[in-house]
């Protein structure tokens, strides 16, 4: 089907320098010095598919552009309205006066050009700040469909090149050109790079400690007296659940070499070093953000200055939004963010149950394999449903998030931002976490004992830890959850643009015309020429209309992604000592892919100036403070870390201090488990007989189950007292002593090279010294 061409608007006419004389068109062609850059592009739907009130809107709407003195240029493609804004010279001659004058003076006197990003951004502020009769500004008209889409043209030039030095595959392991991003992108999409690639960067040293923690637990597979405990022996363990059977310790064989890799004295030390490298993290990456701020003269930018430098450009009689506070809506969002935390927490709980039906499900299957193996299928099942929620909560997390912000009213749109962030992080992270720290804190120590098990609704028994440690299904949850968060969101992240591009291709038609300039091989040649042609114009504005829509949000997406990720790296890597890897490997592929996808799938971003990453470094640093609370808890809570120490000294074979030919944790197995007999009453009433039959059909009158209790009362020994007694001096130990390393390594560290302080000193001198000598003049 040919594409129908409508003739260029008179607009468009008049920009081309093309005039009428009697009915005739004749060109005269611009100064070569005056470049036909646009600002920014609007789309519409045609009038003959519009509704009438919103088609006069739309003309209402630009009618209040054009009073500001922008040009805007229309082009009709069949079913969709191009609007070409481009602002006049002297909106951004105020700015540039207007940011001199400030405080936060960072414009260059030799800067003569306005950068197109810095253009860009006004442009973009004054359209949003652009009402028409009616009070509606252009975010309400987008929601009514008044216009289908607004974006800001990718330049091709800068663009080819960021994707050839960047944005591609074969550059994933070299640098980043950061400045370039910054004046392509803008400040806050090169910050969030140059945060990820030092992050990236930072990940290399815990990568390889953590592999060699790993190598030191397999390299005990075959002389570690607890592995050949559990293999060789032949005591019988209760069963796991209503419905199982008693088992042979020795059928966990391969769980126990598992639990040996991630529950070592190498983890003690690792989990020390991850709580300190947080801090060194955070306060390197300041001193390395101060280089580049310093360099870009953002350092003494101020986001409330920026705003009202907008607000008078777009309107010199304009009003500051003051400041308000609400202690009723303060109030009421506190309550309605403790009862979105309440119901994230009623899906741990949730999900708690469907493990243990899941349990007993299996254990009651026509599988042998899943019959036997019935609580890790139940726990790596329970793993994937975890990530399945997680998928539908993020959702609507982020609609509860944006809800409260409207109830919040916040001043500003960066204020906004911020608090949407908080709010958005609180519920993504108990939503990751909430289940992980059930497994790390309260699975097997709430399940009761033989004869006094804990159930839920008074049916189904709590699930238990494996008699090697409960740090091992921590790490299967952990694992399966971020590979599976990793791997699928980079597939959709980059297929999705893919796919969403395409289709758009699909209902968009192609321009069957093509402007014969636009392929000269003088390139100055050709961009002059294509200034002319409005099919050349036409074809680049469909391009950048194809892309992927993007929002004030994308990049936070983003940030949000890799702080997610951070916590997981820090916060339980005492029981996953891989996560730095793979954390790694993920981060150096998500940089491309996130360049890949911004440059060439997306539209381009509205480049916004700033020199922090801004909220994000106080999550940071709170993720660091809870990393040493929590792999505290873990080495002295969830792990045996406590016990063997505990078995080693005062125990075990060498508790007298005796040198001995027998290894110290000889017996440590058979040690933490206790007896329950068939014949007392109470058990009796827990396991009937027939689960009582050990897979060679014989009969069994006791069994055996982790916990130090008594065999006569079930009560707990004094070993249990003083294991716990040592778990809570090791916490406090812990804690405190990693808080100090931290609050040495913040002193050690400064927090800006002293070149970088120096540079600022004198470039402030020598303005002041500028400003002096025009004073005198």
């Amino acid at each position: 089907m040919p594409v129908h061409r409508r003739q260029p608007s008179i607009e468009l006419l008049e920009l081309m320098g093309v005039v009428r004389e009697n009915g005739n068109e004749q060109t005269s062609l611009p100064p070569v010095h005056t470049p036909l850059s646009y600002d920014y592009v609007l789309v519409a739907k045609t009038s003959e598919n519009q509704e009438r009130v919103a088609f006069r809107k739309q003309t209402e709407y630009i009618e209040e552009l054009k009073k500001k003195n922008m040009r805007v240029t229309k082009i009709i493609d069949d079913d969709l309205i191009f609007y070409g804004i481009q602002a006049p010279k002297e909106i951004f001659e105020k700015y540039r006066y207007l940011l001199k004058v400030s405080d936060a003076c960072n414009w260059s006197s030799d800067q003569s050009i306005m950068p197109l990003s810095t253009r860009i951004r006004i442009v973009h502020f004054i359209l949003n700040h652009t009402p028409i009769h009616s009070g509606e500004g252009l975010r309400c008209l987008m929601k009514m469909k008044v216009f289908e889409a607004k974006f800001c043209l990718h330049e091709k030039r800068k663009q080819r090149e960021l994707k050839e030095s960047w944005a591609r595959w074969t550059a994933c392991l070299q640098g980043q050109p950061i400045t370039a991003v910054r004046n392509y992108f803008g400040e806050k999409v090169a910050l969030y790079y140059l945060w990820l690639g030092w992050y990236t960067y930072l990940l290399i040293p815990p990568a390889i400690i953590g592999i060699i923690v790993f190598l030191y637990g397999l390299a005990f597979f075959n002389t570690s007296p607890l592995i050949k405990e559990v293999c060789e022996a032949d005591i019988v363990m209760c069963p796991l659940c209503d419905k199982c059977k008693v088992w042979q310790l020795s059928d966990t064989c391969t769980y126990a070499k598992v639990s040996l890799l991630f529950d070592n004295n190498g983890t003690v030390l690792f989990a020390m070093f991850m709580a300190v490298w947080a801090t060194l993290f955070l306060e390197f990456w300041k001193r390395h953000r101060a280089s580049y701020v310093c360099e870009w003269k953002v350092s003494d930018w101020c986001e409330e200055e920026e705003e009202l430098i907008l607000e008078i450009v777009n309107n010199a009689n304009c009003e500051p939004k003051e400041y308000k506070h609400s202690y009723l809506r303060s109030t009421l969002v506190l309550i309605c963010v403790t009862v979105m935390i309440l119901v994230i927490i009623g899906l741990t709980h949730a999900l708690v149950v469907f493990r243990v039906i899941a349990a007993v499900l299996f254990a009651e299957g026509s599988w042998e394999f899943l019959s036997t193996n019935s609580n890790s299928g139940a726990m790596m099942l329970g793993a994937v449903f975890h990530y399945l929620i997680i998928t539908v909560m993020t959702r609507i997390n982020r609609i509860v998030a944006m809800k409260l912000c409207e109830i919040e009213e916040t001043r500003s749109f960066a204020a906004t931002e911020k608090s949407f962030t908080v709010k958005m992080f609180t519920f993504q992270f108990f939503t990751y976490f909430s289940s992980l720290f059930y497994v790390a804190f309260f699975l097997g120590r709430i399940n009761g004992h033989p004869g006094g098990y804990v159930r839920i609704a008074g049916k189904w028994r709590l699930e238990e830890c494996h008699p090697s440690g409960c740090l091992t299904d921590l790490f299967i949850q952990m694992a399966i959850i971020m590979v599976l968060k990793q791997t699928i969101n980079n597939v959709f992240e980059f297929t999705g643009p893919l796919l969403c591009r395409w289709l758009k291709r699909r209902r968009t038609q192609k321009l069957q015309r093509k402007c014969a300039h636009c392929y000269l091989k003088d390139e100055s040649e050709a961009k002059h020429r294509a200034e002319l042609c409005d099919n050349c114009k036409l074809r680049d504005w469909l391009n950048n209309y194809r892309l992927n829509d993007v929002d004030s949000f994308s990049l936070f997406n983003e940030f949000l992604e890799m702080v997610i990720q951070f916590s997981f790296t820090t916060i339980f890597v005492a029981a996953f000592p891989l996560a730095p890897l793979l954390a790694l490997i993920n981060n150096v592929i998500e940089i491309r892919l996130d360049a890949i996808k911004m440059v060439t799938l997306e539209r381009r971003l509205v480049p916004k100036k700033t020199n922090d990453i801004g909220v994000w470094t106080d999550v940071l640093e709170a993720i660091g403070v809870l990393a040493v609370i929590a792999n505290g808890l873990v080495i002295g809570i969830s792990s045996d870390f406590i016990p063997r120490l505990v078995y080693h000294y005062y125990y075990g074979p060498c508790a007298n201090g005796t040198a001995t030919d027998t290894d110290c944790m000889v017996g440590y197995i058979n040690n933490t488990l206790s007896i329950a007999r068939l014949d007392d009453r109470n058990i009796y009433n827990d396991f009937s007989a027939s689960q009582m039959t050990i897979p060679g059909g014989l009969n069994v009158t006791y069994c055996s189950y982790k916990d130090y209790r008594s065999n006569e009362d079930y009560s707990f020994t004094p070993q249990f007292w003083l294991i716990l007694a040592v778990r809570f001096a090791f916490v406090i130990l812990f804690e405190h002593v990693v808080v100090i390393f931290k609050f040495v390594a913040a002193w050690f560290v400064p927090s800006a090279p002293m070149q970088v302080k120096n540079d600022r000193l004198f470039d402030k001198l020598k303005r002041l010294k500028e400003e002096l000598s025009s004073f005198e003049a």
